[in-house]
């Protein structure tokens, strides 16, 4: 599932080749910007920012967001692309290389300018060179009757996680994911924990959280009514959401978390 680190390597590998370069092939394919293109310009950068990948080329922002099922793929000019051609929503093309993405979550473009209307309203980025811990715990704290598990996945707090880090982080540090963060005894080590497994992953293909880089590299994350990695307990699965439509899964072991 992509998260602050998936979209942080995409870039880094989108950059590697598109940074400095004139662009030569532009295919919005979304209506509202199928006309747009900025063939002849140069990609300034590519630069990650939460879980949002921002193309900087010319006086425009290619803004895409991942959401469940997305990704940006690479392939040397001429070569098959690994997912169907229909699931192309955006064809950027260099010198020798096409980026392609895939099932993309959101796609538009803005003026450079305006980059603060689609990702301003984001809290400090765990992977940034914005990231601020105290203004992050200071966020998480403002409202001490939200459930923990929500309070990590808003962006609007800390900019990054995903539903895999809210989940891993509750259990690593104890608490169940609805309690209220006033009443998480030690909320700055979810915040310094965080970064920590983010760092950890953020040049890895696949994400892990127990430190396994095969077999089990998640302490609960999809691992209901399987024993828990630590006491055996079966895990356990639920939803939690501010509302029936963004309701997300849960999952805890309901002996190592309170």
């Amino acid at each position: 599932m992509p998260e602050g680190d998936t979209v942080y390597l995409t870039a880094k590998n989108l950059a590697a080749v598109m940074d400095g370069r004139e662009l030569i092939r532009c295919d919005l394919r979304v209506p509202a910007f199928a006309t747009v293109d900025l063939t002849g310009e140069t990609v300034e950068a590519v630069v990650p920012r939460g879980k949002h990948l921002l193309m900087r080329i010319g006086e425009y922002t290619i803004h895409s967001h991942l959401a469940m099922e997305g990704s940006w793929h690479l392939y040397r000019s001429g070569s098959s692309w690994r997912r169907p051609q229909w699931q192309a929503r955006a064809v950027l093309g260099v010198e020798g290389w096409t980026a392609v993405g895939f099932s993309l979550g959101l796609l538009e473009v803005v003026p450079r300018d305006a980059e603060d209307s689609v990702v301003g309203h984001l809290g400090p980025d765990l992977l940034g060179p914005d990231w601020d811990p105290e203004r992050a715990l200071a966020n998480l704290l403002s409202d001490p009757k939200r459930p923990i598990g929500l309070a990590l996945l808003d962006q609007r707090n800390l900019a990054g996680l995903g539903n895999v880090y809210r989940n891993e982080l509750c259990f690593l540090t104890g608490v169940l994911p609805t309690r209220p963060v006033g009443e998480v005894a030690r909320p700055r080590r979810s915040i310094e924990l965080a970064k920590r497994l983010i760092e950890a992953n953020k040049d890895r293909v696949e994400r892990s959280t127990t430190g396994a880089l095969r077999g089990e590299t998640c302490w609960v994350y999809r691992r209901e009514g399987r024993p828990c990695l630590r006491c055996g307990t079966t895990i356990e699965r639920g939803r939690l959401g501010d509302s029936e439509l963004q309701l997300r899964d849960t999952y805890w072991c309901p002996r190592c978390q309170s």
